[in-house]
């Protein structure tokens, strides 16, 4: 009887020990997201002895929840955070637990860079599942039916306008396309991102921003891109779902590597879309890539079991038993074990890799999360409208957008 007992209260011991160790993982997606990382989570919880809860949504409603549990620190062990809202969440790099301080997570797998991207004053809040960046799409069959080569150059594209025939345009910018165009332009030019991190201020001068509102004008006047005016007649619809663009009256694109085969798929049988280096400027003090991590995993400052629930991230993102189950679910991977491990295995599309590769190789600035603050994005996407019906200058426009965008980066000082 006594063995009993004390067989019994093992018993009892493990199993509280069992419950201690259970984690909370949450995330957004679709279908296929969920249904790899719930495997995910099953084979890095059979193989470290940690049972983990999946807490998952679509994207819609995901920030207003966990805007919630932040507020009362009832946020799962591992969340799945979207790169621009770590200053929301993070600002004094306290809202998350410290991944550095975590001894389960191989961080040797990302660059300093991409660790950086994911800090907050210094602090390692996330890591980044993929690492994604703007590459210029170019559809070859298109060009080579109008007897050019693929531009290399901005100006090089500029020549191309009002050549391509049938009332065709060599590239496409609308809305946040366009804002990043004007974006690049800048960065190009002065080798600085939006905000300078020493101040948390806006970089650029008016001078530097403005220059970066006359190009983006000088693309309407050489028939370069359509003008804003042309393209709300248009319909507004989505690149993609043009006819221009499947047929290749519309040649090329400024777009997330990740999205090669939504570009891709819907273009007419014998339409080629390639992805090329970046265009620059002759006196182009970088090629201003901006790159920057789709979304981090991040570790609750309130979990229980920290180690626990970083030894779970580091299985799903450094080793096979997580890479094998996400697979491309998130993208290609940030972990270069993981990218290497689906190259290895096939499970990489060639042309996604090659201007994922671009990206990767493209120098430029580190990118700050302020780039895509919804009021930050939202002024200068109103403010470029404006400028694009000829309602302000250019001067004008750089200085709304640098006082708007610097009264909302006060707000995080």
């Amino acid at each position: 009887m006594k063995h009993l007992m004390l067989t019994t209260a093992t018993l009892m011991a493990l199993t509280t020990m069992a419950r201690a160790d259970d984690l909370r993982m949450s995330w957004w997606g679709g279908d296929a997201r969920h249904v790899a990382t719930q495997e995910a989570l099953k084979q890095c919880g059979t193989k470290y002895g940690h049972t983990i809860a999946a807490e998952f949504t679509g994207f819609d409603g995901y920030l207003e929840k966990l805007t919630t549990q932040m507020a009362g620190g009832t946020e799962a062990d591992i969340i799945q955070v979207n790169w621009p809202w770590l200053p929301l969440f993070s600002k004094d790099g306290t809202g998350f637990a410290d991944l550095r301080s975590l001894t389960a997570i191989d961080l040797s797998q990302w660059t300093e860079e991409q660790l950086t991207a994911a800090s907050m004053n210094g602090v390692l809040q996330g890591l980044p599942v993929s690492t994604t960046g703007r590459v210029f799409f170019f559809n070859k069959t298109a060009f080579e039916k109008a007897g050019l080569a693929i531009p290399t150059t901005w100006d090089e594209l500029m020549a191309a306008g009002g050549k391509m025939g049938d009332g065709a345009q060599p590239f496409n910018a609308v809305k946040e396309t366009a804002q990043l165009i004007i974006t690049l332009s800048v960065v190009q030019k002065t080798g600085k991102d939006l905000v300078d991190p020493a101040t948390n201020r806006v970089a650029w001068t008016a001078e530097e921003l403005a220059a970066g509102f006359e190009f983006y004008n000088q693309l309407v006047e050489t028939g370069t891109i359509l003008s804003a005016k042309d393209e709300a007649a248009a319909g507004g619809v989505n690149l993609f779902e043009k006819p221009e663009w499947a047929d290749g009256r519309i040649a090329g694109s400024y777009e997330w590597d990740s999205t090669y085969a939504k570009y891709a798929d819907p273009m007419a049988e014998g339409q080629e879309l390639v992805p090329v280096e970046m265009l620059t400027f002759a006196d182009a003090k970088t090629k201003g890539v901006y790159r920057k991590p789709s979304m981090v995993f991040s570790v609750s400052k309130n979990s229980k079991n920290p180690e626990a629930a970083a030894q779970i991230v580091n299985c799903l993102l450094n080793e096979e038993e997580g890479i094998a189950a996400l697979g491309d679910s998130r993208g290609l991977p940030a972990s270069k074990v993981a990218a290497e491990w689906l190259a290895t295995n096939g499970k990489v599309d060639p042309m996604v890799k090659a201007a994922n590769d671009i990206a990767m190789a493209a120098d430029g600035p580190v990118i700050s999360p302020f780039n895509e603050h919804p009021e930050i994005r939202g002024l200068f996407l109103d403010t470029l409208e404006e400028y694009a019906y000829g309602m302000i200058d250019a001067p004008t426009a750089a200085q709304v957008v640098i006082d708007g965008a610097n009264a909302t980066l006060a707000k995080f000082d």
